[in-house]
């Protein structure tokens, strides 16, 4: 039986979610009270909201001048299948799949796309061998694995004079990691992630290389109204400069602007990655000492700072049946749920079993201390009724 008593403190703001991830510090909804609403997104001053979230997009992330911004539909997902249907085609084509939304993208280029390509995979926790990436090839790749807990440490691996094109999936490296921007051709993100802003909304960021690809080459597939780049064989610069595909929520785009001013006002995005790396610190720490729990990715030069993926590692729980292991991560998250001190920390559906808590800039260390406790009390409670191994 369980004798570990309750931690007396508990984290002031229980959201670890790695996406839509918490809110940043002191957010309220009276910040939004500058939202174009009742317009049009077109008007003039919606079309100003939207032009100073790509200045200002620009200027936190420091992306070169000459570089494209453009705020795109269906999230993430969108921003990505954007860039995949609209580049790849006349170039060998490599992917790195070491995580779910990875392997995602292999299933558009190689199901749906129908391209011979190259997957260079990696079981979770892993990096594939990046020594096997082509100069010649264009490469797709997620430079922080959301499911993994597995970033790439660097872009060293990627050829300074390739002649592909370098298309990565940053959605939990912004604002958090510093990209190497020259070695990127296309970088994707929403804000959902790393800066807690709300939901549906993708960013697309493209390099001069990547708009001469689209305005010399024209994929042989159907290219769907949301997905259309070009108009009469050059890039569409209306999209890259406020005018969007498809009508945006302001709403949310003010909650972006929110939340960049916020980031800005801090320390920009030095400040930001400072935050995450010591909230990774704070669970590194934790671990050492837990002797329940591991990282998913063992090797800390390519742990992630945002989304830390936790395995249980102790002899009782390993010894179950896979889902029976599965069944106690997802017990131990719903438990942590019920005390109301840790929200939406179950591991992905597709990853391993175990534990996933987003530890980006809009985290409070703090919070994070308080609830490492409440993970040991947690398990204690549920592991008291496991029979021994």
């Amino acid at each position: 039986m369980n004798t570990l008593a309750k931690p007396a403190m508990r984290p002031a703001r229980p959201e670890f979610s790695s996406g839509p991830c918490a809110k940043r510090p002191g957010w309220s909804p009276e910040n939004l009270r500058s939202a174009v609403l009742g317009r049009s997104h077109r008007s003039k001053p919606g079309k100003a909201r939207l032009q100073a979230a790509i200045d200002q997009t620009r200027q936190l992330l420091q992306v070169p001048a000459d570089y494209l911004i453009g705020i795109v539909p269906a999230s993430d997902t969108g921003a990505v299948e954007m860039a995949l249907w609209s580049l790849l085609g006349p170039r060998p084509v490599q992917l790195l799949a070491f995580e779910s939304f990875g392997k995602d993208w292999v299933t558009d280029v190689v199901k749906q796309l129908k391209l011979q390509a190259e997957v260079l995979d990696a079981p979770y926790g892993a990096l594939p061998d990046l020594s096997k990436v082509r100069s010649d090839a264009d490469l797709v790749f997620t430079w922080n694995g959301t499911t993994s807990g597995v970033r790439v440490p660097n872009a060293d691996f990627i050829a300074a004079d390739r002649e592909g094109l370098a298309i990565c999936d940053a959605t939990s490296a912004c604002f958090a990691q510093a990209l190497d921007w020259p070695k990127l051709d296309v970088v994707t993100f929403s804000w959902q992630k790393a800066l807690g802003g709300e939901a549906a909304h993708g960013v697309l960021i493209l390099s001069p290389r990547a708009v001469q690809r689209l305005e010399t080459y024209a994929p042989p597939w159907p290219m769907p109204k949301i997905f259309r780049l070009t108009k009469g064989g050059k890039v569409n610069l209306e999209i890259f400069e406020g005018s969007t595909i498809n009508t945006p929520s302001m709403l949310c785009v003010e909650d972006y602007l929110d939340a960049l001013k916020w980031a800005a006002s801090i320390g920009g995005l030095a400040e930001l990655a400072r935050r995450a790396d010591e909230n990774l610190k704070v669970l590194e720490a934790w671990v050492a000492k837990a002797p329940w729990v591991g990282f998913l990715a063992a090797d800390p030069a390519i742990r992630s700072n945002t989304s830390v993926c936790l395995s249980v590692i102790d002899p009782k729980v390993a010894a179950l049946a896979p889902d029976a292991q599965a069944d106690f991560a997802k017990r131990l998250a719903g438990l942590l749920e019920k005390e109301g001190v840790a929200l939406d920390i179950g591991g992905y559906r597709d990853a391993p079993p175990g534990l996933r808590i987003w530890c980006g800039a809009t985290v409070e260390a703090d919070d994070l201390r308080a609830l490492t406790p409440w993970l040991d009390w947690a398990f204690a409670t549920l592991a008291a009724e496991l029979s021994p191994a």
